[in-house]
């Protein structure tokens, strides 16, 4: 005969059972719910403009998912400290890693540690050709080497016999390949000069160079922290109808030189892209296990005075 106790203990294992699966599935629910976590480390300094492109293209992916994005960078070019701020990502057991693969001697050893810990790693900007050495899934960018040869070219056809390469940051191997593509691309008729981040520096040691090589008509920067005091330099000796020069990347300051004619050409890698695609790319393999079967080409792309106006407008927005 069955009592009320009997009854009540019953109904008491019933809510019971019930509490306990309604807890596992809110658990399964916000487990399901938990956004991926990627972890975005690069080289870029603060002042530089480029990597705030790749930034604003990482963040508008990130939100586009409803992944969790987080950006570091050292304050200066320093690859101890970037080894540093890797380790200790990969020490946070993130869903994906992003690096731009400056130095493949300083860079190698802890991206190949952060694929055997099972973490996806996805290499920017700079490296392309050796960091699927260590267990990158892929990288995204441009041939670093190839974009500096074709600025050599692209000098010989406007009338260059001899060129000169100004590196603010000697040690970056994807700047260094960038010189060499350049000399090689002249048959060594051009030279690579290493400078700092600092203007007064790169304008002085430019004069100092003219100076001594006054048969020097082409001139390549790296970036706009080294493009905007070369521009400066040479249009405050009023000489800017004397040379060819020319600049790797965009920012509003290199867009205004080029359109106003100061600037012969920008190679443009289109680094919103750098930014954007790695997190679209690792938030898919996370969810799904699905990538790109090989590396995805940005550039290299040629902004002149004939279509700065068309990329300008996209600049203001961080796009460009």
């Amino acid at each position: 005969m069955t009592t009320k106790e009997d009854i009540a203990m019953a109904r008491l294992s019933q809510w019971l059972l019930a509490s306990t699966a309604a807890a596992a599935m809110m658990a399964g629910s916000a487990q399901a719910q938990e956004p991926n976590r990627f972890i975005m480390v690069t080289h870029g300094v603060p002042s530089d403009p480029f990597w705030s492109v790749v930034k604003n293209g990482a963040d508008e992916a990130a939100e586009q998912v409803g992944a969790r994005l987080e950006y570091r960078a050292p304050s200066t070019f320093d690859m101890a400290r970037m080894q540093q701020l890797v380790d200790a990502a990969i020490a946070s057991s993130p869903d994906g890693l992003i690096l731009s693969f400056t130095d493949e001697d300083a860079l190698g050893s802890v991206v190949q540690r952060a694929t055997d810990n099972g973490i996806p790693v996805i290499t920017i900007n700079s490296g392309g050709d050796v960091s699927g050495n260590y267990g990158a899934r892929l990288h995204i960018g441009q041939s670093e080497y190839e974009a500096g040869r074709l600025a050599a070219e692209r000098m010989q056809e406007m009338g260059v016999e001899k060129g000169v390469c100004i590196n603010h940051e000697q040690g970056n191997q994807g700047l260094d390949q960038r010189c060499d593509g350049f000399v090689d691309g002249f048959d060594g008729n051009a030279s690579q000069l290493a400078t700092t981040y600092d203007p007064t520096g790169i304008r002085s040691a430019l004069i100092a160079y003219l100076n001594q090589n006054s048969d020097v008509r082409g001139v390549l920067a790296l970036g706009a922290l080294s493009a905007d005091p070369v521009v400066r330099a040479i249009r405050d000796q009023g000489a800017l109808d004397m040379f060819t020069i020319g600049t790797f990347d965009l920012s509003p300051s290199i867009l205004q030189a080029v359109e106003a004619g100061e600037l012969d050409f920008a190679i443009d890698q289109q680094q919103y892209l750098q930014g954007y695609l790695p997190v679209m790319f690792l938030d898919q393999y996370a969810r799904h296990g699905l990538l790109p079967a090989g590396d995805v080409a940005t550039g290299p792309g040629f902004v002149t005075q004939d279509n700065a106006a068309q990329v300008i407008e996209l600049s203001k927005q961080g796009i460009r």
